[in-house]
């Protein structure tokens, strides 16, 4: 479950108390609370099956709850088919009608809301300027390349102007370069647009680039709701600190707490001071959590709370950094992100290494089995 934290604000979107199962037993989602703000970018993010989709389906009125209500501008809208919602869609798909124009795709949303003639070529002019297609017009989708059917999709979703756009995994079919061009052109289309938008994606970096939050799914409920940064910083649980970005876990035991901090016998040797953050007691299991650009390779003496040996496994050179992955406390899979700056150390696969990080960099998560 997990609550807004946008309080005092009236939503444009309200998930209360929320199930679905498909098969009378098996709930997929599980008394989902979720609050979003008019005008923000929230993404839906999370593994395969892991709700996701099944929320955004409910809110675009292609899925019913089984339990709750879905309030859209104070309003629930349970009774209300999708083509009344006043809700633009974006698939993966890009679902242009191949045998239609650009500019017929585009009016067509708007002939169907009975809008004049002029209406419609001012709204569907406004449209292609704003996704930068001006002169494209009398082109068919399959004319178009993959970056600009989507922009076509994307204009076809606002030229109505709905309060509200859902886009489904909808840059999942172009290639690497593509994808990350067009995640900055639609959050500057949201930036100047002011149109809410709820997104839905597995792919984690598209999630940090675009949105103002993001709700972490898993098995049909949301682990965590916040910004890219406390997300990535911050984790709540092992779940959210595996799953958002790279990251060094060593499972062990609490052996004290002091405060806001705890000490954890690591499994494979050692004691780790960390910050207290998903446990309740001395002798509970957890998993610490760290990223792997909080480690220090030979720190100096006194400057971080926690110092390890560690043997050098692997290194790959990426440009900008050297992978460095090292056994550190039984763990051979505990990686260092060595920053490829003049005049730092060089180091050699075999060879022993001193580590170092703060316990304000680690957490003592719930653990993992």
């Amino acid at each position: 479950m997990a609550l807004s934290e946008t309080k005092n604000v009236k939503p444009l979107v309200r998930f209360e108390h929320i199930d679905k199962s498909f098969d009378g037993e098996t709930l997929v989602i599980k008394d989902l609370n979720l609050d979003i703000a008019q005008g923000e970018f929230l993404t839906m993010l999370g593994p395969s099956g892991s709700g996701k989709t099944t929320t955004l389906m409910m809110l675009a009125g292609f899925e019913t709850p089984t339990h709750g209500e879905i309030f859209f501008s104070g309003q629930s809208i349970s009774n209300i088919p999708p083509h009344k919602r006043n809700i633009g869609m974006v698939f993966q798909d890009y679902s242009l009608f191949p045998h239609m124009t650009v500019k017929e795709n585009l009016a067509f949303p708007l002939k169907v809301r009975k809008f004049s003639k002029d209406k419609i070529d001012q709204k569907v002019t406004r449209a292609l300027e704003m996704v930068e297609l001006r002169g494209f017009e009398g082109r068919m989708p399959a004319q178009l390349s993959g970056g600009q059917q989507q922009r076509v999709a994307l204009a076809r979703a606002l030229v109505f102007e709905p309060q509200l756009v859902l886009m489904d995994e909808p840059l999942g079919a172009l290639d690497k370069n593509l994808r990350e061009q067009m995640q900055f052109e639609i959050k500057h289309i949201h930036e100047n647009v002011n149109v809410t938008v709820v997104y839905v994606t597995h792919d984690q970096s598209e999630a940090m680039t675009m949105s103002n939050r993001i709700a972490v799914f898993d098995d049909g409920i949301i682990r965590q709701l916040s910004t890219p940064d406390i997300l990535y910083e911050k984790p709540e649980n092992a779940f959210v600190a595996q799953f958002i970005g790279e990251n060094n876990r060593l499972s062990g035991k609490v052996t004290e707490i002091d405060g806001d901090r705890c000490v954890v016998e690591v499994n494979g040797g050692g004691t780790i001071r960390a910050l207290k953050v998903n446990i309740n007691g001395v002798g509970e299991r957890t998993t610490v959590s760290l990223r792997p650009e909080r480690v220090t390779v030979n720190p100096a003496a006194g400057s971080v709370d926690n110092i390890f040996e560690g043997r050098v496994e692997e290194l790959i050179y990426l440009g900008d950094h050297v992978r460095t992955r090292v056994n550190v406390c039984g763990n051979d899979e505990f990686i260092v992100k060595i920053p490829n700056s003049q005049g730092h150390m060089v180091v050699n696969k075999g060879k022993q290494i001193q580590l170092g990080w703060s316990s304000v960099d680690c957490r003592a998560l719930d653990p993992i089995d």
